[in-house]
């Protein structure tokens, strides 16, 4: 049996408790190496195999765990974040299948709640926003063309910017040439809940500059939108006094009074 666990985006104490628990009974452990925080491997038992996938291919990735099979031990391949963003968990699951090795998905916080955390933010304010994109810019990687920054960007909804530290020239160029203002605000944020994080406002018009000048350049996310500007949203109608839900009636300025 293979279990694809989210690690969280860093804090050792931010993987969940079904992952920390499988952690714990693994005969083998996959570990993204580039981005987990190694402090969680202390959670594996002393004769539990440990295996770096930043130094592995997907071929070697999948040899590891056929042979694990084998001897009716449980692999953890252990995935930064949530698995399902940006984790390439889909191509390993094509091939376990392929040799019909069971698996199953434990999601993991994301590091754009540990983002939004750090700064202390709601990406869904009324009124701004009721949307998050998660993105990333093209690199080595493509990005379909219906998904490109400016095209996504005419939206004006939150954004969380994965993958893109490095590309932060191009990135405002294409942020702006979607839409948002030189003066829309910006967020970096270095290692989200790691001890060494780092949060830096700006600007979309500055995002490029502040960058370099704070020498980020990787394992960062970018958030772009108005949420992280103080003011200008509306209050929820869930906890309005005057709006009726499932579990409460409104009242009205007369029954106040």
């Amino acid at each position: 049996m293979v279990y694809f666990v989210g690690a969280g985006p860093g804090a050792e104490d931010l993987i969940t408790v079904r992952g920390l628990r499988l952690l714990e009974q693994a005969d083998q452990v996959i570990y993204a190496g580039s981005l987990v925080n190694p402090g969680l491997l202390s959670s594996c038992r002393p004769e539990c195999r440990i295996l770096d996938s930043a130094r592995m291919t997907l071929e070697e990735v999948i040899a590891a765990i056929a042979a694990q099979e084998e001897t009716g031990g449980m692999t953890v391949r252990l995935h930064t974040g949530d698995p399902s963003l940006y984790g390439a968990i889909r191509e390993q699951i094509r091939e376990l299948e392929k040799r019909k090795i069971a698996w199953e998905i434990c999601p993991g916080v994301s590091s754009f709640s540990g983002a939004a955390a750090a700064l202390g933010v709601e990406y869904t304010l009324p009124g701004i926003s009721q949307s998050l994109i998660i993105t990333r810019m093209a690199g080595r990687t493509a990005v379909p063309e219906k998904e490109g920054i400016a095209a996504l960007s005419a939206h004006q909804a939150s954004m969380a910017i994965f993958l893109s530290a490095s590309l932060t020239g191009r990135l405002q160029e294409e942020l702006l040439k979607g839409g948002w203002k030189p003066e829309t605000a910006a967020a970096i944020v270095y290692k989200a809940t790691w001890p060494d994080e780092k949060t830096v406002l700006c600007m979309v018009g500055t995002l490029h500059e502040t960058a370099e000048r704070e020498g980020i350049w990787r394992t960062a996310l970018i958030l772009i939108g108005d949420v992280l500007s103080d003011g200008g949203f509306l209050r929820s109608r869930l906890y309005d006094p005057a709006f009726t839900t499932g579990f409460r009636r409104a009242v009205s300025r007369e029954d106040e009074t």
